[in-house]
Order: C-alpha cells, then structure tokens, then sequence
C-alpha cells in the first residue's frame, strides 16, 4: 500500500493503544523503502518549511498529539441552503385565514369612493329581491378587480344527493347549507388577501340565528358589510314568476319568506327598498349606502 506524499496517517488502533497515547513518524513510519516514498529528509540546521496558508474566512484544524509535520487546513463549508418559500399558488400568496377587517376610512371629510375600495358586501334579501342580479351588475362595473360570489351557486355543487330547500328544511339541507357558507367564506377570504373585492348574496333571515349573520361573520369577518334589498311584495312575486327549476318558489313560500324579511327593519342594517328600481339604479344606491357603512360601520 502506497502512502499519499504529505502528513503521516495516524496507525491503526490496538488495544492499550488509543489515539491519545501520542506516537511520532519515526516508530510508525520507517525510512523510505523499496515500496515506500517519502518526502526527502530536511537536512540539519535548515529552516523549517512554512505551513501552507489557512483560506480566508476557515479555522486552523489542531494536529493530534505528537503531529510535527504542517497542519491541514480546514475544509470549505458549503453555503446554507435558505428556507423553502411559504406556501403559495402560482406567484400569489394564500391568506393565512383569518378574518378580514373593516376597511379604513380614509382621513379626509370627503365621502369615500366605495369604487375604488376592496370591500366584501354580503346582499341579503328574499326570494325574487334581485340580489344575484344586482351582485353581478355591481361587480361587473366596479373600477377594481371584483369577484361575486353567491350561496345558492355553491350550494348547488352539490349534484347527486342535493338537498333541494323546497322539500323542507331538514339536518341535511342544513347541513349541505353551512358547508357551502364556508365554502364562500373562504373563498372570499382568498379573494380580499390578494386584493380583489367581492360581493356574497344570501337570503338571511333575521329570526334564524343558525343560518343568519353570525356564520357570515365568523366566515368572512367583521370587515363584511350587510345590505339588506327589500322590494314589495307584490314586486318579488312578479320576479319569482319569472323563474324557472329549483329557484322558483311557491307563491305562498315567497310571501312568507317576504313576511320573515321585515324583521330587518329596526335592525340597524341598511335597507334598500328597489321596487322602483332598475338593476343600473339599485347599483347606485347600493355605493352610496356602501360609502356610508365604510365611513360609519353597522353593529351588528
């Protein structure tokens, strides 16, 4: 076996023999032999030959015990990896889930411009109030990236196995009901992170706390601003008429979902009456109602 021309490899380890016990080149290692090559004697009163330089920025590595030759030098350390980038989608950050907050008012006296704010709005209403249609009107004309997102929509995701609300309110329907709030509550949670407003519409009635603001609230935030649309009643049975599969209701469901929706009034929550109203118009009051809430948010 041929020795690397350099410092002497420490012997192997005997019994009473540990790596503390010190040992010199001369009882290990003989003079050069006939398979041997060594580095040539250093002749008497010679200077003895610098250690090679240390790389900057590495410590010296201490020889063992007994070692006369020259140190090695430290090895290079590999740089460190940096930590992996937070979870993302594509180049947009996910949100980390929590609530949104109310959106600032801003600092002047002059009513702020609910068109250029990120806002989330949840439109409450019945049946036949116009709420899908004035969600989609509102969000298609806003001057900032705006995302409408509607209950029903989601609910009916849902295809084999759906609960249809006609055929009575039940554990399921309930159930299938809050999974596809949450649903929209994360979503628009999403949506507020990365800067893009959205409008929910639900029909939220007043007397059914299990089903009313307090799962918007929790889902969304208190950042989320309630608008409650409430034509007459001639007007919404007018409108229901118009529709057609599961979206249809009785008349006598539609008047007494109607019934139920009076009791907003007195709750503090901004009503809309848009019986009189086109899609276009109600949009319009619906940003002034909006520039009100932001400059003076609703308790509820």
């Amino acid at each position: 076996m041929q020795h690397a021309v350099g410092s002497p490899l420490p012997p192997p380890h005997q019994p009473g023999h540990g790596p503390a016990a010190g040992w010199s080149p001369a009882a290990h290692h003989p003079g050069p032999g006939p398979h041997h090559q060594g580095p040539p004697p250093v002749p008497q009163g010679s200077a003895p030959v610098p250690p090679p330089p240390v790389p900057q920025g590495s410590a010296p590595v201490p020889p063992p015990p007994g070692f006369t030759g020259a140190p090695p030098s430290a090895p290079r350390h590999a740089p460190m990896t940096p930590p992996p980038p937070p979870d993302t989608t594509g180049h947009v950050p996910l949100p980390p889930g929590g609530p949104v907050t109310m959106p600032p008012a801003p600092a002047t006296t002059t009513a702020p411009d609910p068109a250029t704010t990120t806002l989330a709005v949840l439109l409450i209403g019945p049946a036949g109030a116009g709420k899908t249609s004035v969600a989609k009107y509102w969000a298609d004309h806003r001057r900032v990236p705006t995302a409408h997102i509607s209950l029903d929509d989601v609910r009916e995701w849902v295809r084999s196995g759906f609960a249809d609300p006609q055929s009575g309110w039940n554990d399921n329907s309930e159930a299938q009901y809050r999974l596809a709030r949450r649903t929209c509550g994360f979503a628009a949670r999403n949506f507020l992170a990365n800067g893009i407003s959205c409008i929910l519409d639900d029909a939220v009635f007043p007397d059914r706390p299990v089903v009313g603001l307090g799962g918007w609230k929790r889902h969304v935030g208190p950042g989320l601003l309630p608008v409650v649309l409430l034509p007459g009643l001639d007007i919404v049975l007018e409108r229901n008429a118009e529709r057609t599969g599961n979206r249809r209701l009785t008349d006598e469901e539609v008047a007494r979902i109607h019934g139920r929706m009076a009791g907003w009034y007195g709750s503090g929550l901004p009503i809309i009456d848009n019986s009189q109203l086109d899609v276009p118009g109600t949009a319009r009051v619906l940003d002034e109602v909006l520039a009100r809430s932001i400059a003076s948010p609703p308790n509820w």
